[in-house]
């Protein structure tokens, strides 16, 4: 998981800010099809989770 952190430490805010809101869509997406009972990978949540945690602390940190 550690990977992705490297990567998001070198984009821009703005690609972050992109980044967040691209990972609450697929968020949604996933909660809607488990709703509506569809096929998916319950795997995505953890990982979307993860990737959100890091994008919105490397957010606060630029912030700072």
């Amino acid at each position: 998981m550690n990977k992705h952190i490297k990567e998001f430490r070198n984009l821009s805010k703005e690609e972050i800010e992109n980044k967040i809101l691209s990972i609450n869509k697929e968020l949604l997406y996933l909660k809607i099809q488990k709703a509506t009972r569809q096929t998916f990978k319950p795997h995505l949540f953890r990982d979307y989770r993860c990737q959100l945690a890091q994008l919105l602390t490397i957010k606060n940190e630029l912030i700072r």
